[in-house]
């Protein structure tokens, strides 16, 4: 699980890396910032937060009973992990089954995983979830090379996004934007590393082991 700390003024936040757990030998990048406590008012409404919102990218039937939100950084391992090896359980026997629904949101740690963010976002809501998977799959290979964006680059032209759609995607301010927007949705309802669930509310940090969340899930479908 990998922790941030995160200082107020221009887009500049220092990565703290939790138990010596780092990807790669390079330090982190600045990532997105939350606006300063000062220039908010009143508390957030976290409930309307952890509520699915018109712009989330939602796998799974709108309407099932449980919401699973996962605030995650495309270059943390441990989410790498819960995407490949965990959630591809959840979504066998809970989300294909009508009684979960992902909610994927961008909590990214640094600059290389805000790109990526973007791109991902840039793939079109019918290919996103297939190129969030994707982009945690190729974790290793892209995020350790010398140049991370354009390694992950060359394997987003299976997904339709050539040279030209990367640039394009990358220089839209509106895309960034999106970003951002979820990382400092991420800071309001208490995020601080990655990843960090929420089902129906309740707060889950670290890639959490499938049977944990499971149990939850089960008591939640008996209320």
């Amino acid at each position: 699980m990998r922790n941030i700390l995160i200082v107020a003024g221009g887009l500049v936040a220092v990565a703290a890396i939790a138990a010596g757990v780092y990807f790669g030998t390079r330090p982190a990048s600045p990532g997105p910032t939350p606006t300063p406590a000062s220039a908010t008012t009143g508390a957030p409404d976290k409930a309307a937060i952890l509520s699915v919102q018109p712009t989330d990218h939602v796998e799974g039937d709108p309407n099932a009973p449980i919401t699973l939100i996962e605030y995650a950084s495309f270059t943390c391992p441990h989410c790498a992990h819960f995407n490949t090896v965990e959630l591809p359980k959840i979504k066998e026997k809970w989300i294909d089954t009508g009684k979960v629904k992902l909610v994927y949101r961008d909590f990214p740690l640094d600059q290389t995983a805000a790109k990526a963010a973007e791109l991902a976002q840039c793939a079109g809501k019918d290919k996103y979830f297939a190129v969030v998977d994707m982009i945690f799959r190729g974790q290793l290979n892209w995020a350790t090379a010398s140049d991370p964006i354009a390694e992950l680059s060359k394997s987003l032209r299976i997904a339709g996004m050539g040279e030209k759609e990367v640039k394009a995607c990358l220089a839209d301010p509106k895309v960034a934007d999106a970003v951002v927007a979820s990382y400092r949705s991420g800071e309001q309802v208490g995020v601080d590393s990655t990843p960090t669930l929420f089902i129906n509310g309740e707060k889950f940090e670290g890639a959490r082991p499938v049977e944990e969340l499971e149990a939850t899930f089960n008591k939640l479908l008996k209320k």
